[in-house]
């Protein structure tokens, strides 16, 4: 079929949606939905069968869907209608939540219902339960939305009517004075909901030391106490706030008013040093063992003669320091007796590579840019040269430009099903890209397939890039599930008793290839590449990094998406079908 994704932004519900639907041998095409002419000149070109709206901020234009099948993916469970549906879950603490796929019409998510699908609600932010919870849902929602199109039988079903005559029931956004923590009064576990409700975006709004700012991503203390509303303590750029009944910490926050900008930063970064001078800053080893709730960044264990390294960075973006800190716990952890060392990236993702928001916030933009990335590129060589050690990365969230390069450093690479890779650079204002990539890849996909990979700058689901070599192995039901089975996995082969073998075969090839090239051949040939993306006449790079940062609206969709811009558009093998089944 041929399937129009018609959405504010490729984000990674879109994502995920589009390599499940390529999977089951659908044409996609995708169109940013920019303003009515553009869309219908969309429409006009692609003539697709069907138009999936998987994130929209606005309403489809009728010209569109009075004439061609339209899908709302909406993240709200049956019956549910307005823009703010998984704020106002998290607000009210819902223990079941869904996704429906509904028929665009003059209402806004009150078309018939094509399908839905639920899943229970677990103590995470927005951001979070939209990765992943609700992007399964949807998987298997428009999945079921599908093969009952195929049906002639079938007929989407309307919503209920209420007594005011009003279909479903409407909820509108929430207000930022409805946001709004009341400090000396609402419990930890109130606060936490309301930050969750709001993370991604907007933010909660409110005070700190006297500056206004937005608060994101909260995570709860057991053993602080404080005044409440209160900063008690600062770690790895986070901040810890005492509640009535407790404490949490806050890791980013953006300011709000002239002269804040609008970056979403380390909380310490945005507050400064002055206004934190007498609160406490309160480092925890990687290797401690806590009681209780707390954050931190890098978390090590070792367990059954496994090593594992979690890095829970926010949004998967690794800024220079955290780099640094993260390769002396790769270096302790390759002290330790474990066999097999494991890293787990974090929850959302794995890792994303560099890290533009703190880039942008430099007064020296193109320096931050190195820096940063030769910390990456220290980090990626130091888990290549780990010989001794059988290393394993575990995919429990997505992975894009240097974070997927870095997980290829590893001998094996495993992921959970609903991972998706973004194996390139290009998006970002034509980057080279370094951390080894043109070691790294070439050795998984050929060189062939690394040129076509890096080229498409598309997202890869699990099963694909397993396909092409970038993965070892995909299982589990979920991440959570993959988790539980990745632990498993690794105590075998640290236990297993072709271990040695294993491990001398790899030293064996590491040897061959240094004698081959060296890596400080790769490393310096990419990054004479990347000193021209950084300090060269050519500023794509660094124009493409502020829209991104600053969240500047898309002017067109690129073309290595719009399918339909580069074609010209053909009639669809179903299109009348489709257009008649309302």
């Amino acid at each position: 079929m041929r399937i129009l994704f018609l959405t504010h932004s490729f984000n990674s519900l879109s994502q995920r949606l589009f390599v499940e639907l390529r999977r089951l041998g659908h044409e996609i095409s995708i169109e940013f939905d920019i303003n009515d002419r553009v869309t219908e000149e969309a429409v006009a070109l692609y003539r697709p069968d069907l138009v999936i709206a998987p994130f929209l901020k606005r309403a489809i234009p009728e010209s569109v869907w009075r004439h061609t099948l339209c899908w709302i993916v909406h993240p709200g469970p049956l019956g549910d209608r307005g823009p703010a549906a998984l704020d106002w879950a998290i607000e009210d603490g819902a223990a079941q939540w869904g996704v429906t796929v509904l028929q665009a019409d003059a209402q806004m998510d009150a078309g018939d219902v094509w399908a839905s699908a639920g899943f229970p609600m677990r103590a995470g932010s927005k951001s979070s339960l939209y990765r992943r919870e609700v992007a399964d849902a949807a998987v298997r929602a428009v999945t079921l939305a599908l093969e009952r199109l195929r049906d002639p039988d079938f007929r989407p079903a309307a919503l209920p009517e209420g007594p005011d005559g009003s279909r479903g029931r409407w909820r509108p956004a929430i207000k930022a004075a409805e946001r709004r923590i009341d400090w000396g009064n609402d419990s930890t576990a109130g606060v936490l909901r309301r930050i969750r409700a709001a993370d991604g975006f907007p933010g909660v709004c409110d005070e700190i030391l006297g500056l206004p700012v937005r608060l994101f991503n909260a995570w709860p203390e057991s053993r602080l106490r404080g005044e409440p509303g209160a900063v008690i303590a600062t770690r790895d750029g986070a901040i810890c706030r005492a509640t009535r009944d407790g404490a949490v910490w806050i890791t980013h926050l953006r300011g709000i008013g002239a002269g804040q900008g609008d970056l979403k930063l380390p909380a310490v970064e945005v507050l400064g040093a002055d206004r934190l001078s007498a609160v406490p800053d309160i480092p925890l080893d990687p290797f401690a063992a806590v009681d209780g709730d707390t954050w931190r960044e890098i978390v090590c264990r070792i367990d059954d003669g496994v090593g594992y390294l979690a890095f829970e960075f926010h949004n998967g973006a690794m800024s220079t320091e955290q780099c640094r800190r993260l390769r002396v716990a790769w270096e302790r952890l390759r002290q330790t007796s474990a066999r097999v060392l494991v890293l787990l990236g974090g929850s959302d993702f794995w890792s994303n590579g560099i890290h533009l928001h703190r880039i942008e916030a430099r007064e020296n933009s193109a320096d931050a840019s190195w820096d940063n990335i030769e910390a990456m590129n220290d980090l990626t060589r130091a888990i290549i040269e780990t010989d001794d050690r059988l290393v394993i990365a575990a995919l429990r969230g997505n992975a894009g430009a240097g974070g997927v390069f870095l997980a290829l450093a590893a001998d094996e690479v495993w992921a959970a099903p609903g991972v998706v890779l973004n194996p390139h650079y290009k998006n970002m204002g034509n980057l080279y890209g370094s951390e080894y990539w043109t070691y790294l890849l070439p050795r998984r996909a050929g060189s062939d397939g690394a040129r076509t990979i890096i080229g498409n700058r598309l997202p890869l689901g699990a099963p694909e890039a397993l396909q092409a070599g970038l993965l070892d192995a995909v299982f589990g039901s979920d991440a959570a599930d993959f988790a539980e089975l990745a632990s498993g996995r690794a105590e075998d082969l640290a236990s297993a008793p072709d271990l040695a073998g294993r491990l001398q075969a790899k030293q064996a090839r590491r040897r061959q290839d240094e004698a081959q090239r060296p890596l400080a051949e790769y490393r310096e040939e990419e990054m004479r590449h990347m000193r021209l993306n950084f300090f060269g006449f050519d500023p794509s790079y660094h124009v493409a990094r502020y829209n991104f940062v600053h969240r500047v609206p898309q002017s067109r969709t690129p073309l290595h998406l719009a399918l339909h811009r580069r074609i010209g558009g053909a009639a669809g093998g179903l299109g009348a079908t489709a257009r008649t089944r309302t």
